[in-house]
C-alpha cells in the first residue's frame, strides 16, 4: 500500500515537506473512468496543495491554479 507522502510525491514528481492522509476522492478518473485518491501536502513551507490520483492509470491533478 501506498503512504501519503508517496502518493503526493508521485502527484507533485518532486519530494514533498509533509502530507495529510489518503482519502477516496468524491470522483471518477477522466481518462479511464478509475478511482481516483486526495490526499493534501505541502511541496514547501509557503505552500498547502490537494492533488488526486487515479489508482488504475497515470492521470493526476491538483488545485493549483
Amino acid at each position: 500500500m501506498v503512504t501519503a507522502g508517496k502518493l503526493a510525491e508521485l502527484i507533485e514528481d518532486d519530494s514533498v515537506m509533509e502530507a495529510e492522509s489518503i482519502e477516496e476522492a468524491d470522483r471518477e478518473c477522466p481518462d479511464c473512468g478509475g478511482d481516483v485518491l486526495k490526499v493534501g501536502y505541502m511541496p514547501s513551507v509557503t505552500e498547502f496543495v490537494t492533488g488526486w490520483k487515479c489508482q488504475d492509470c497515470d492521470w493526476s491533478d491538483t488545485d493549483r491554479e
